[in-house]
């Protein structure tokens, strides 16, 4: 055993030598070819798209074979549905058998004329992969394409293992026998993949570098001996191969899957190879924890897989995540590792990331390391890993890494939280520190007058937490309408994610009874007291009778109530309260997680900011090392950065102003990919005059014609989502904004009014 492990390591290490050579001279073959032309600007499919006539180039005639629709009807029973074997966003793909080099097995992609995908995807998918040809990267073997687009069809090599995607979460969902991917088969399908990705990167045999941009588990197919292949190059771009970096600026839309997606290209619309790198890291967590990349059905701080993980190994917790099915499998010490490698390939900034070159390195070291520790693999395993491994000499360039504070806390000025001790304290009633009421502060109640009440008082309150007093669920826990002994009606949020004893989890209930007992507003939630006798920590606010804004925006029979002139002015309370909390303290308090669910509104539809589980203080900007929000209102500079600024808030502000306009949700996936996302749509729409489309349409004028308050509004909502922080405005300005709109407004309905009572008298 330990002679046939050192022979392994041996040969392991001589391919090593080998491969680097190969590679650094092929890497020099490129560079020689194409020095000449180091002038050149990046290649756009689009490019070769609009020079194309509806038959194929002599080029393309070379690599893959024009059908005819007879052959491809032959192949599939004339698109029987019984021969579907998957569907996508460019249409059914089809099991059929061609009579190709004897006869062989096919995947047939038709389009379907009602797809976001065309022409331009289509071409693109040909001509990449007529040039490409890798063992990795799944084979293109014909097409189909009549003239006036009627029928658009790619055929493939046929994979019967179906993808990545479906071995990790589709199939093992539906309940379908199948023995779950190993441990070992995991690691070779991750570095398949990689190494495709490599030679994609690299330019390796082609004159071009391609940048995937639609890397994600479904993308990975599977043949029959279970190797892995990249498939689905619609999205691709490429560039010339002698270029460092690969770069296309992209003014309009934003290409890729959400969860997938680099945070620096959906800020910056600048796309490298690093954004591929991203995704991939992506795919390893998934391929590690067995979950996907976005679930909604989650608390909302787990919705991203990337941002979760990545959390989770900063804590030292991930191994606790690891996919059930490899449990005893793995061990720690290679979680630790694998996941090492998947997080670096999430680093926010793209220049810190590893290229695909260094993660094929570091996957199939630790694909070794697993071999040589193994002792219950088989001879089987370790041959076909053998005659696969290939890998580069790794780069001795080590990123500085950024120091984090780890003794960093969330905790307000007032209350006090130890992240290495289980101390910590709350204000309490009778101990009220004085604030000057400013900026529309009231002097109803004061900062650190919270009430502790027994948990008997609150068990009577909602008869014993009965489930017919539940008014509302959130990420924190359960909302219960309750009845105190002095008839007041209140809200009490319950805890459903910690003990009271297990204090290390307990920042969220500390945190938001810190900031809410030292700052008043009259368009804030009042938190009235909390209790810590019972098992879960309870928090006691009043009661708002009318629900959240989401309510009132998404629920069609409420939203009729939901005038413009109400819109405005609880977008105007909103903007006074939040420019409140950034500058009533002495050091501003950042709210995070802005959005309508958060606020809520009375009788009078007068807006009341809630929820400051998540919210810090900070001085200036502070360096976030986990990140809170919810997907679509979050800042994408702070997801670039991690730095952390007033400006986050006003983003979020920005996309609650994009959803009053329009009544849309701000992310929707059953929407059409450029509508995907609310801010991004929203202001490309408004840039391209395009903003009465997208309007919530009871909020036009007869004909059509938009009022100037709302157009108003939609500027400065497209200022505050601003990609870049510094260039959007402060809440304060925001505020002001706002409230010179709605006076003005006052002023031009008034003078209606006036001459309308002139003409009647």
């Amino acid at each position: 055993m330990y002679f046939s492990t050192a022979l392994i390591l041996l040969l392991i290490v001589l391919d090593i030598f080998v491969y680097y050579l190969q590679k650094q001279q092929e890497e020099d073959d490129v560079e020689q070819n194409n020095s000449s032309s180091s002038d050149q600007q990046s290649v756009h499919i689009e490019d070769h798209v609009e020079k194309k006539d509806s038959s194929p180039s002599s080029s393309l005639e070379k690599h893959c074979r024009r059908f005819s629709l007879a052959e491809i009807k032959l192949a599939t029973d004339d698109f029987n549905d019984a021969y579907v074997i998957g569907k996508g966003g460019f249409g059914k793909v089809y099991k059929g058998r061609v009579d190709f080099g004897g006869g062989i097995d096919v995947a047939i992609k038709r389009l379907n004329i009602n797809s976001n995908q065309g022409e331009t995807e289509f071409w693109a998918e040909i001509e990449m992969l007529s040039k490409l040809r890798h063992s990795h990267i799944v084979s293109l073997i014909g097409y189909h394409e009549e003239s006036g687009k009627q029928e658009m069809i790619l055929v493939y090599e046929y994979l019967p293992n179906g993808s990545l995607e479906d071995h990790l979460h589709k199939r093992r969902a539906h309940g379908d026998n199948l023995s779950p991917l190993t441990w070992i088969q995991r690691l070779c399908i991750c570095i398949d993949a990689a190494r495709g990705l490599d030679y994609l990167h690299t330019g390796t045999g082609v004159e071009c570098r391609v940048i995937h941009l639609d890397v994600k588990s479904s993308n990975i197919l599977l043949d029959k001996n279970w190797a892995g292949k990249i498939a689905d190059f619609g999205l691709s771009r490429t560039g010339p191969a002698h270029q460092s970096s690969t770069t296309n600026v992209y003014t309009n839309q934003i290409k890729g899957t959400f969860g997938y997606m680099d945070a620096q290209y959906f800020a910056t619309h600048r796309l490298t190879r690093k954004s591929d790198v991203y995704a991939f890291g992506v795919v390893l967590f998934e391929v590690l924890c067995g979950r996907p990349a976005l679930d909604f059905t989650l608390d909302e701080k787990q919705y991203s897989l990337a941002v979760w993980a990545s959390h989770c190994v900063e804590e030292g917790t991930i191994h606790q995540f690891v996919d059930p099915c490899l449990r005893g499998e793995v061990s720690n010490h290679c979680v630790k590792k694998f996941a090492h490698v998947a997080n670096k390939c999430l680093l926010w900034n793209a220049k810190d990331r590893p290229t695909m070159t260094e993660v094929v390195a570091q996957l199939e070291l630790l694909l070794a390391l697993t071999l040589q520790n193994n002792s219950r693999v088989t001879i089987a395993e370790k041959v076909r890993s053998l005659f696969k491994i290939k890998f580069p000499v790794p780069s001795n360039h080590k990123k500085k890494a950024i120091k984090k504070d780890e003794q960093h806390t969330t905790m307000a000025e007032g209350g006090s939280y130890h992240s290495n001790t289980t101390k910590f304290s709350i204000p309490v009633a009778g101990n009220p520190k004085e604030q000057a009421a400013e900026d529309g502060s009231t002097s109803d109640h004061h900062g650190g007058a919270a009430r502790v009440f027994t948990g008997k008082e609150l068990k009577r309150a909602t008869y014993n937490f009965h489930e017919t007093s539940i008014i509302g669920w959130g990420v924190y826990g359960v909302v219960y309408k309750g009845v105190l002994s002095d008839k007041r009606i209140v809200a009490i949020k319950r805890s459903k994610r910690f003990k009271i004893v297990d204090q290390t989890q307990i920042e969220p209930f500390i945190n938001e009874v810190g900031i809410l007992s030292q700052i008043n507003h009259r368009n804030m939630v009042k938190l009235i007291g909390y209790c810590l006798e019972l098992e879960l920590p309870l928090l006691v606010y009043e009661f708002i009778s009318n629900g959240s804004l989401s309510d009132h925006i998404h629920n069609e029979s409420r939203s009729l109530a939901l005038t413009w002139d109400i819109r405005l002015r609880i977008a105007t309370e909103t903007a006074g309260a939040l420019s409140y909390v950034h500058s009533a303290a002495s050091v501003p308090i950042i709210h995070r997680d802005i959005k309508p669910t958060n606020i809520l509104v009375d009788d009078n539809y007068v807006a009341k900011v809630s929820d400051f589980g998540v919210s810090m203080k900070i001085i200036l900007v502070e360096l976030i090392t986990v990140f809170e929000g919810t997907l679509g209102y979050l800042d994408p500079e702070y997801l670039q950065t991690w730095v952390l600024t007033d400006k986050s808030d006003v983003y979020s502000f920005g996309v609650v102003l994009a959803e009053l306009l329009t009544g849309k949700r701000p992310l929707r996936f059953d929407r059409p990919e450029n509508e995907r996302t609310l801010a991004i749509y929203f202001v490309s729409s408004l840039k391209e005059g395009r903003l009465s489309q997208v309007l919530d349409e009871r909020l036009l004028l007869n004909e059509g014609v938009i009022p100037d308050d709302i157009i108003n509004v939609s500027r400065l909502a497209e200022r505050c989502l601003h990609v870049r922080g510094d260039e959007r405005p402060t809440m304060k300005e925001v505020a002001m904004e706002l409230e010179g709109i709605s006076i003005v407004k006052e002023k031009s309905v008034a003078r209606v009014e006036e001459r309308e009572e002139e003409d009647r008298s």
